[in-house]
């Protein structure tokens, strides 16, 4: 498989009164033309990997790796002004709760042709039939009145598929989705994964899917990395994430409700300090 990203031994730190705390651990993987899902509880370093790909993470956290390659290119040579290049062109990134990422008194047009404008020479009758045909591909109805509308006017289901077209409309390479789906009902959710997936196969794009649902990751996803404390401790095929080996996985899994397995507890994870020291599993292709 054409390797788009190869990430290898990342760490991202943050300095602390107690110490330096290591957010990210030696992480090492690749992306290809499909879809990767990252696991992992809360502060398991999900989103700090998807962050520091693109160089968001400020002083005085530290980003630190072997390398960080896009298409072969070393992202950490580059300058702050190269990467803005970079930044939405070529790597999207759709951050949690996205509709708050939307400026609150600016219509959503304005905004969209914005995102477009920024990376393309492109007149504003261009970018707005651009941003017109984007909204309609994530399956907004009427979107003439959704370019003239504000944030404050859509729902949360509107307002995920807004912010996908805003990160896709300058047809990037990769897209980086932070548990873009973590506030929507059941129906929206999967009406959002399926034009996600639909983007992703005619587009050829390479899909980085962080989230802390792991059946929704082995029915959406091609490959999986599950995190623990800042480190990968297991990979495996999406659809065999469910006869994974590692104990960390096993207790995630064991810990969900089951509808054909009902249980009067559901059980609880029990933690081995041996996981946080273990090295770091690779998630290369």
């Amino acid at each position: 498989m054409e390797k788009l990203l190869d990430v290898e031994n990342l760490w991202v730190k943050f300095p602390s009164r107690q110490g330096v705390f290591d957010a990210v651990r030696g992480v090492s993987f690749s992306l290809g033309r499909e879809r990767l899902g990252i696991v992992g509880e809360s502060g398991s370093g999900k989103s700090m990997t998807g962050r520091a790909i693109l160089r968001l993470i400020r002083s005085p956290g530290i980003v630190e790796a072997d390398h960080i390659k896009l298409d072969g290119v070393n992202l950490l040579a580059k300058t702050e002004k190269e990467m803005r290049a970079v930044r939405g062109q070529r790597i999207s990134m759709v951050m949690q709760d996205p509709k708050f990422s939307l400026n609150p008194v600016t219509t959503i047009g304005d905004q969209i042709i914005e995102a477009y404008r920024l990376h393309n020479k492109a007149s504003k009758a261009d970018a707005y039939a651009k941003s017109i045909e984007m909204l309609e591909a994530v399956s907004i109805r009427d979107p003439e009145r959704v370019m003239r509308a504000y944030p404050h006017e859509m729902s949360g289901g509107m307002g995920q598929r807004i912010m996908i077209a805003m990160m896709l409309i300058p047809n990037p390479e990769i897209l980086i989705a932070d548990e873009p789906t973590s506030a929507l009902d059941v129906s929206v959710q999967r009406q959002v994964l399926d034009i996600m997936d639909k983007l992703v196969k005619e587009r050829g794009m390479g899909l980085i899917f962080i989230s802390h649902d792991l059946n929704l990751v082995a029915d959406f996803c091609d490959r999986v990395l599950i995190m623990y404390a800042g480190r990968i401790v297991e990979v495996c095929e999406a659809d065999k994430l469910h006869e994974a080996k590692h104990p960390y996985t096993r207790g995630l899994l064991n810990s969900l409700p089951r509808l054909d397995a009902p249980r009067d507890r559901l059980e609880v994870l029990q933690r081995d300090p041996a996981w946080s020291t273990a090295p770091s599993v690779s998630g290369q292709i």
